[in-house]
């Protein structure tokens, strides 16, 4: 057996303790709320998701199904107007989002479904077949169909039809205003003030939130009844549709 020398006695009673390996709390809580705020960016960037994108194609889902009921009671022979399924198709090429349907009432739950809606509160809109009036309509501009979505795009001389059973309304746009008060319900009035209008006539007012991916204000376009046309066995569309 070989005796220790005291050398070696002394190296080992000196030699630095070994480490533990354990971290800084303050590096944990760090590390930790890093790892919280991707994990809510994830959700956020979900959500955001579902409500730009998959709302969109539910509602145009529902939206079709509900056309398609309109378009086949109007084959079984009621009449033009149907309050309880859609009364109607709106056209506007400008907008470029094909035909949308029309239903009475304008609340989250009707407008979520990809339809746009004429106003029943706080001014109650005029029909299209009325001899005056202004039949006033609404749509959401993000989500959930997204029917008024490029409402900007609209230009003064471009065209609105509205289709019913046996009947095409043909608007033209004469105004437009980008951004009004949510609470100006005097652009809904049988004389849209703020249009230019200056006695009763037959118009069209379109109106949706803005500016985009918000509810802020009012988008607002205006149109007036040029002509009407009766619809064919074919069901032809006006020129103004292509």
């Amino acid at each position: 057996m070989t005796a220790r020398t005291e050398d070696q006695e002394q190296t080992d009673e000196s030699a630095p303790p070994a480490r533990t390996g354990g971290r800084h709390p303050f590096a944990t809580a760090v590390s930790v709320f890093g790892e919280l705020l991707i994990t809510a960016g994830l959700v956020l960037g979900l959500f955001v998701v579902y409500s730009l994108w998959w709302t969109n194609v539910l509602a145009d889902r529902e939206a079709t199904k509900q056309g398609d009921t309109v378009r086949d009671h109007w084959a079984d022979g009621p009449g033009a107007l149907d309050t309880k399924d859609g009364i109607g198709f709106l056209h506007v090429p400008s907008m470029k989002n094909g035909e949308v349907l029309v239903k009475k009432g304008t609340d989250t739950e009707i407008l979520n479904d990809g339809v746009a809606g004429y106003y029943t509160d706080p001014v109650k809109s005029a029909l299209p077949s009325d001899k005056e009036g202004n039949f006033t309509l609404a749509a959401h501009r993000d989500g959930h169909g997204a029917k008024f979505h490029n409402i900007d795009k609209v230009r003064t001389g471009d065209a609105v039809v509205f289709e019913t059973k046996d009947t095409w309304y043909i608007y033209k746009v004469f105004n437009e205003l980008p951004e009004t008060s949510k609470y100006n319900v005097d652009v809904l009035g049988p004389v849209p003030k703020g249009s230019g209008a200056k006695k009763a006539g037959r118009y069209i007012t379109l109106t949706t939130c803005t500016p985009v991916f918000t509810s802020k204000y009012r988008y607002i376009v205006w149109g007036e009844l040029v002509r009407t046309e009766k619809v064919d066995r074919d069901r032809t569309k006006p020129v103004e549709l292509g």
